[in-house]
């Protein structure tokens, strides 16, 4: 499912206005810290007794975002320890999506729309455009996400190269600055 340019546009200057409102500076974007600054509670599966663990995983192998009765923003993570940090990150990154983008369901679009803001939250592409990226690699050892990942950020980064370079929206310039300012 694609989203329209319009949502893609939102998305990346939510996620800019995300950064500027609690500090976010310096790469690589770390999930964990930017939960915390928005006061979710992270929660991962190891603290769940055998039946919520085992309820956890059938709903999602990866995590969930959800609003406790008093308001409370959770995310609920898999911190298995074969599971990499970089994919905890990402799904960290990808359920604080679902709550800034005000998700109520499990619909396709939202998971497109939170997986994009994921996507674009780890490695903006006027940030990668900063390291002048040889390799998928290079993405990688910078942003601190997966091969699979920096692949995927080197495709985005020469889309964005071919045709969203020039010109650049505000939210990207304000990205710029803010990262300057580290």
């Amino acid at each position: 499912m694609r989203l329209s340019n319009e949502q893609y546009e939102f998305i990346k200057g939510e996620v800019v206005a995300l950064f500027e409102r609690y500090g976010i500076r310096c790469v690589p974007i770390s999930g964990f810290e930017l939960a915390y600054k928005m006061g979710i509670v992270l929660i991962p599966y190891s603290a769940l007794m055998e039946k919520q663990r085992s309820a956890a995983m059938k709903f999602s192998t990866d995590g969930f975002y959800m609003e406790d009765l008093v308001g409370n923003d959770l995310i609920y993570y898999n911190d298995d320890n074969v599971i990499s940090y970089e994919r905890t990150n990402m799904t960290i990154l990808h359920e604080i999506g679902h709550c800034v983008l005000d998700h109520t369901g499990k619909s396709d679009k939202e998971e497109v729309e939170a997986g994009f803001f994921a996507k674009y939250a780890a490695a903006p592409p006027p940030l990668i455009h900063r390291i002048k990226p040889n390799t998928p690699e290079d993405i990688a050892d910078v942003f601190n996400i997966s091969y699979e990942a920096a692949c995927n950020a080197m495709g985005y980064y020469r889309k964005w190269l071919a045709f969203g370079s020039k010109g650049s929206p505000e939210y990207e310039i304000r990205l710029l600055h803010l990262f300057d300012a580290a």
